[in-house]
C-alpha cells in the first residue's frame, strides 16, 4: 500500500487507486437502507408519493452533507474523531457519537445478513420450505397456524424467528440464527482484518456483486404475472399521503440510511485520498448512484410485490368461486378468475340474500399491495446482537431500526454542519476546497451549508421530537391466539421497554455535551492552576 507524507499529520496510508476509493464509498453507501428500508417506506407511504420528499431531502440535505464529510476528511486527513477534535476540542463528542451510532446500527444490520444466510441455505431445497404448509404433529391435516396465515409468513415467523406473542416473553436463543449471525460477523472480520488493504480488494466483489444480483432479480421479476401492478403502485403517487408530516420526517431520516452520512465513515475513507482530488465530483457521483440504486432496487421489489399481491388476489377469488359454484351448483368452467367480478355482481343482484349469507372473502388487489474491525469488536458486536436471535428478537430489531439511527443521526449531522461552517469557518473551508479541487464551492453548496441544510435538520429534529412525544410507541405482535389472526396485533410497549427506547435514542449523542463540558471544566481548571502558580 502506498504511503504519503503530509506536513501536518503523521504518515497515512493511501488507496491504491481511485477505483478502490469510489467502490468503497459506493459499497458503504449502498446497502440495506437502499434495498430494504427505502422500498419498505415507499410501500407504506403510497409508492411514488414518498419519492417527492425523499428527492427534496436528497438535494438539500443529503448531498451537501456528503460533500462536506468527504471534503473535510480529505483536507484534514484524519478519522472521524480526530477531525472534530482538530476543529475544536469541544466537538470531540461528535466523532464519538458517530462511532456509537455506527456500532449500534451495524449490530442490527448484520442481523439482516444472518436472516439472508438462513434463507439462502434453505433455498436449495425443493420444494422451497416457504412454498407450502407442513403437516401437523398428528398427521391429520396441515399446520393450523400456517393455514390461517400463509406458508411464507409461517416460515418467517415460526420456522425462522420462532417468535413470541409479545416483547415481554423473551423466549430462548434460536441456535440456527446464532450460527448464521456468527457466520455474518466472521465475514465482516475477514473483510476488515487488514484495514483498507483488505477492504480495497474486497470491494471489487462486495460492491459489484449486489448489482449483478439485483439485475437478475429485476429480469426475473418483470417476467412474473402481476409485476406491472406493483410498478403502477410504485410510480402512482397518493397525494393525500403528503399531508402526513410523518412522511416528510421519514424521508429526511431515510437520507441517513440511504447515503450513510453522519456515521463518520466517509470522513475516514476520504482521509486516505490524495489531497489534490475532486471531492465535489466524488460526492455527486456517489450520491446520485446511491439514489439511483434505491429506485433500481425498488423496481425489482415492487415487481415481486405485484406478483405476490396478484397471486393472493387470485387465490382469494378462487376460494370465493368455489363457494359460489358449490352453492349455486354451476359447472366448474362457468365462473373463472377473469369473469368472477361479472358473475358476483349478477348473483348479488339476482340472489342478494343468499350471496350475503355466504362466507365470501373481500378480495381487493390494493389491500394485498399495501400488505405486502478487529476480532474483539466483531465478538462484542456478535454478543450484543444475540438479543435478535431470541424469540422476541424481531421486536427488538424493530426498536433498533426505529430509534437507534433517526434522532442520533439528525443531531450528529446538525453538529457536523455547525462545526465545519461556523466553527472551522466557511471562508477557510472554501479555501480548502479551492486548494483541493481548483475551484471554490458554488452558491448552491454555500447556501445549503450555511442556511438550508442546518435549517432543514433543525426543523426535522424538532418535528420528530414533537411527533414522537405525542404518541405512546407501539409494535405489531404475531400472536396466533389473536382473534383477528393472521393480522398482527397492535400492542403498546411496557414501561421498561419504553425506558430502553429513550436510552437508545439519547445514549449515542450524550457524548457531545459530556465531552464539551469536560473540556470546558478542564480548561477552567488549567487557567485557575496557572493563575495560582504565577501569583506571589
Amino acid at each position: 500500500m502506498a504511503k504519503t507524507k503530509d506536513s501536518e499529520v503523521e504518515e497515512r496510508p493511501k488507496w491504491d487507486n481511485k477505483a478502490e476509493y469510489l467502490l468503497t464509498c459506493i459499497g458503504f453507501a449502498v446497502g440495506v437502507g437502499n434495498v430494504w428500508r427505502f422500498p419498505y417506506l415507499c410501500q407504506i407511504y403510497g409508492g411514488g408519493a414518498f419519492l417527492i420528499p425523499y428527492l427534496i431531502a436528497l438535494v438539500f440535505e443529503g448531498l451537501p452533507l456528503l460533500y462536506l464529510e468527504m471534503a473535510i476528511g480529505q483536507r484534514l486527513r484524519m478519522g472521524s474523531i480526530g477531525v472534530w477534535k482538530s476543529i475544536s476540542p469541544l466537538l470531540g463528542g461528535v466523532g464519538i457519537a458517530s462511532m456509537i451510532v455506527s456500532f449500534l446500527v451495524s449490530i442490527f444490520y448484520n442481523t439482516l445478513l444472518a436472516w439472508a444466510m438462513w434463507y439462502f441455505f434453505h433455498s436449495f431445497q425443493n420444494p422451497l420450505p416457504w412454498s407450502q404448509c407442513l403437516v401437523n404433529d398428528n398427521l391429520t391435516g396441515y399446520n393450523e397456524e400456517c393455514v390461517k396465515s400463509t406458508p411464507a409468513n409461517y416460515f418467517w415467523y415460526r420456522e425462522t424467528l420462532n417468535i413470541t406473542p409479545d416483547i415481554e416473553t423473551s423466549g430462548s436463543l434460536q441456535w440456527w440464527l446464532v450460527i448464521c449471525l456468527a457466520s455474518s460477523w466472521c465475514v465482516v472480520y475477514i473483510c476488515f482484518i487488514r484495514g483498507i488493504q483488505s477492504i480495497g480488494k474486497a470491494v471489487y466483489v462486495t460492491t459489484t456483486f449486489p448489482y449483478l444480483v439485483l439485475t437478475i432479480f429485476l429480469i426475473r421479476a418483470l417476467t412474473l404475472p402481476g409485476s406491472t401492478d406493483g410498478l403502477v403502485y410504485l410510480f402512482t403517487p397518493d397525494w393525500e399521503i403528503l399531508k402526513n408530516p410523518q412522511v416528510w420526517l421519514d424521508a429526511a431520516t431515510q437520507i441517513f440510511f440511504s447515503l450513510s452520512v453522519a456515521f463518520g465513515s466517509f470522513i475516514a475513507f476520504s482521509s486516505y485520498n490524495a489531497e489534490m482530488n475532486n471531492c465535489e465530483r466524488d460526492a455527486v457521483l456517489v450520491g446520485t448512484l446511491n439514489s439511483a440504486t434505491s429506485l433500481y432496487a425498488s423496481i425489482s421489489i415492487f415487481s415481486i410485490l405485484g406478483f405476490k399481491a396478484n397471486s393472493a388476489y387470485n387465490s382469494c377469488n378462487e376460494e370465493n368461486i368455489l363457494i359460489l359454484i358449490n352453492h349455486f351448483e354451476f359447472s366448474d368452467q362457468n365462473i373463472t378468475v377473469e369473469n368472477y367480478d361479472h358473475w358476483f355482481k349478477y348473483l348479488n343482484r339476482s340472489y342478494p340474500g343468499e350471496v350475503a349469507g355466504l362466507d365470501l372473502r373481500h378480495c381487493d388487489l390494493q389491500t394485498f399491495l399495501d400488505q405486502s474491525a478487529s476480532a474483539i469488536i466483531c465478538l462484542i458486536s456478535f454478543s450484543t446482537a444475540l438479543i435478535f436471535t431470541l424469540g422476541s428478537g424481531n421486536y427488538w430489531f424493530e426498536i433498533f431500526n426505529g430509534y437507534v439511527g433517526s434522532l442520533p443521526l439528525l443531531i450528529v449531522a446538525l453538529f457536523e454542519i455547525i462545526g465545519v461552517i461556523y466553527v472551522y469557518g466557511m471562508k477557510r473551508f472554501s479555501e480548502d476546497i479551492y486548494f483541493m479541487t481548483g475551484k471554490k464551492p458554488n452558491i448552491f453548496w454555500k447556501a445549503c451549508w450555511m442556511v438550508i441544510s442546518p435549517l432543514m435538520l433543525l426543523v426535522v429534529l424538532v418535528a420528530y421530537v414533537v411527533v414522537q412525544a405525542q404518541k405512546r410507541p407501539s409494535y405489531l405482535a404475531w400472536n396466533p391466539d389473536y382473534e383477528l389472526f393472521p393480522k398482527t396485533e397492535s400492542k403498546q410497549y411496557p414501561d421498561w421497554v419504553f425506558a430502553i427506547i429513550v436510552l437508545l435514542s439519547l445514549l449515542p449523542v450524550i457524548s457531545i455535551p459530556l465531552v464539551a463540558l469536560y473540556k470546558l471544566i478542564s480548561c477552567r481548571m488549567k487557567k485557575t492552576s496557572a493563575r495560582v502558580q504565577h501569583s506571589p
